[in-house]
């Protein structure tokens, strides 16, 4: 019989984890200087991928936050499984800050903006990746440290859910590949899908 967990510290510690990753977008909206030159406004408008980068990470790890709570929440204990996992899926959140800074900062650029949102996406890819294999081990492997055992509609719909991510994160690099605007509309795309409201699984 595996060891089991309670719930509550692996809640407390991804939750910190992840409020640190998702404050770290902000150091990237850095004040421009006065010795940049031209006037305010026109440098604070030169930051403009900076600030859109912000929002949809932001966006994208605060989907992330509430779809992790959600998976906890049909748990009732953990085991080892599930905090390696954990562990694994907190290690790319907290690496999204840089992927998203990279990104920003080469967007604009002559050379590297290509290879900037390859890496941007596919940091996406690795954790929604990472958080599909979470639900699976969670809804399918580990059914006996659920509160109530989803059904196969249901345990199908909330892999799903999750799944749809992973083949849009590579199309997002692989046109990153053409021009990072395109990782742009790919991701705001996949994030705007993300909020709309559905029908429960819960």
């Amino acid at each position: 019989m595996r060891e089991t967990y309670g719930i509550g510290r692996v809640e407390a510690f991804s939750d910190g984890v992840i409020a640190v990753a998702i404050t770290l977008l902000v150091l990237d909206l850095r004040v421009p200087q006065s010795a940049d030159g031209g006037s305010l406004a026109g440098r604070l408008a030169a930051l403009w991928p900076n600030y859109l980068a912000y929002v949809i990470s932001f966006l994208a790890i605060g989907i992330m936050w509430i779809n992790h709570h959600a998976a906890l929440r049909r748990l009732k204990a953990v085991d080892h499984a599930v905090l390696v996992v954990n562990l694994l899926l907190l290690l790319c959140i907290v690496a999204l800050p840089f992927t998203t800074s990279l990104f920003a900062s080469y967007l604009t650029a002559k050379n590297g903006g290509q290879l900037a949102a390859v890496i941007y996406a596919g940091s996406f890819f690795v954790t929604s990746f990472v958080f599909v294999a979470m639900q699976w081990l969670i809804v399918v492997r580990r059914r006996s440290l659920l509160h109530d055992p989803p059904g196969r509609r249901r345990q199908r719909a909330i892999l799903l859910r999750g799944a749809i991510a992973c083949p849009v994160y590579v199309v997002a690099a692989l046109l990153g590949l053409a021009t990072p605007y395109l990782t742009l509309a790919v991701c705001i795309a996949l994030g705007l899908f993300y909020l709309l409201p559905i029908r429960s699984t819960e």
